[in-house]
């Protein structure tokens, strides 16, 4: 049976390798934190196994993701210059293959689909190929594996090391960002645990007239919305203001239609991801990798969208939720 586990430790030995060439780059100022903050994050990916298996405890993880806090927070991270191709041969390559270069890409999510579509239904001698409940997660690792291989015959590249050096220089292009998502939906999590949804929801209803529908559903999708972007992540918004104000004023009080005030509530949720920083893997990765001049320029271009989109889904909730 392949277990999930296999792909976290491949996951996290590729971090390791990353940051081993990070230490030997002197390009990068900045090495040493920089090899800190991806070696640490590698090493967790593979001692968190132990953790879930109570095997070892789990303060050490929470003490390298304050020391990672810590590191990208001082600016000890940066970027060195990976030995890679020039961006003429990129362009020259590029034109050769043409749409061909989107195959590799394309592979990734049709691995996945049949992973978790066909190949979750297949066993021997009784024993599922694929670790129950993990098809899915195991179809994206299955699929990347796949389209490196793809790729590196496409472009016939005989050296691991040409991809992983590529892939190195996007991973210090994203920098830090990319993992804000995982630690704000953790704070989401906690948020949750912490009963910040409760205290929330005490102060609305203390506040919120009490026959009064519409200021509620103004109240939820607002609310949704700012919450978003101070946690850079709907799903984690979700829990504290449905605690608040979605289940038991607009559902218990009002008698409104779950699936509706809920599924709305999280579109309005959206919205506020178009607007913040903390989303980082939506509006300031892309910045990122291409080298906008303005780091905010995609939640400028998307602040008229999401204050449009925000008026519309008070309105289709206001009118077909009650």
């Amino acid at each position: 049976m392949i277990k999930a586990e296999w792909f976290y430790w491949l996951v996290g030995l590729s971090f390791l390798v990353m940051a081993s060439q990070m230490l030997t780059d002197r390009s990068n100022p900045k090495r040493l934190g920089t090899t800190a903050f991806w070696g640490l994050l590698g090493v967790g990916f593979v001692y968190s196994s132990w953790v879930v298996e109570k095997k070892a405890p789990a303060e050490p993880l929470g003490a390298a993701v304050l020391i990672m806090v810590l590191l990208a927070g001082f600016g000890f991270t940066g970027r060195g210059t990976p030995r890679t191709t020039t961006p003429e041969q990129r362009e020259a390559s590029a034109l050769k293959l043409g749409n061909k270069l989107f195959v590799p890409a394309l592979a990734i999510p049709v691995v996945a689909l049949l992973c978790a579509v066909l190949v979750k239904k297949l066993s021997i001698g009784g024993e599922p190929i694929l670790q129950e409940g993990s098809e899915t997660i195991l179809g994206l690792g299955i699929g990347a594996v796949v389209a490196l291989v793809v790729g590196m015959i496409m472009l016939r590249e005989k050296r691991i090391a040409v991809p992983v050096q590529a892939g190195r220089s996007m991973l210090e292009s994203m920098g830090w960002a990319m993992l804000l998502p995982q630690l704000l939906a953790t704070l989401g999590t906690i948020f949750q645990l912490s009963g910040v949804g409760t205290q929330v929801g005490k102060l609305a209803t203390s506040v919120l007239p009490e026959d009064f529908l519409y200021v509620a559903v103004v109240v939820y999708c607002v609310g949704m919305a700012l919450f978003t972007v101070i946690m850079g992540n709907a799903f984690a918004a979700f829990p504290v203001m449905t605690a608040a104000v979605g289940w038991p004023v607009l559902i218990e009080h009002f008698h409104g239609d779950a699936p509706a005030v809920l599924a709305i509530g999280m579109l309005a949720g959206f919205c506020g991801t178009l607007v913040t920083p903390m989303a980082a893997n939506f509006n300031i990765v892309p910045s990122a990798l291409l080298e906008l001049k303005d780091q905010y320029g995609p939640i400028k271009a998307q602040l008229p969208t999401a204050g449009v989109l925000l008026g519309c889904n008070i309105v289709v909730m206001a009118l077909f939720a009650f």
